[in-house]
């Protein structure tokens, strides 16, 4: 499908036609990559989509621990020479 670029105040746009934006679901916000010289939109709501149950899922199976507790946990260099109260 080729289109042309169209001239929206001072910036320039691409109209996307609305059987595409049906199609492929995008919503009022999206999201702008920019990779390999390629211009790729996408839904704003797929970042981090399903994340809640995923978590819910790893509490459930006791999965949601610290895999660094220790160092966490341990002083760092800063909080021994940095850090005052």
């Amino acid at each position: 499908m080729k289109t042309k670029l169209i001239r929206i105040g001072n910036s320039q746009g691409v109209r996307i036609p609305k059987p595409v934006i049906e199609e492929i679901g995008l919503s009022e916000e999206i999201e702008m990559i920019l990779k390999d010289n390629h211009i790729i939109l996408r839904s704003a709501e797929q970042t981090r989509k399903g994340w809640d149950s995923a978590f819910e899922k790893m509490a459930k199976e006791e999965d949601d621990q610290l895999i660094d507790k220790e160092e966490v946990e341990l002083p760092s260099k800063w909080d021994k020479t940095e850090w005052t109260w």
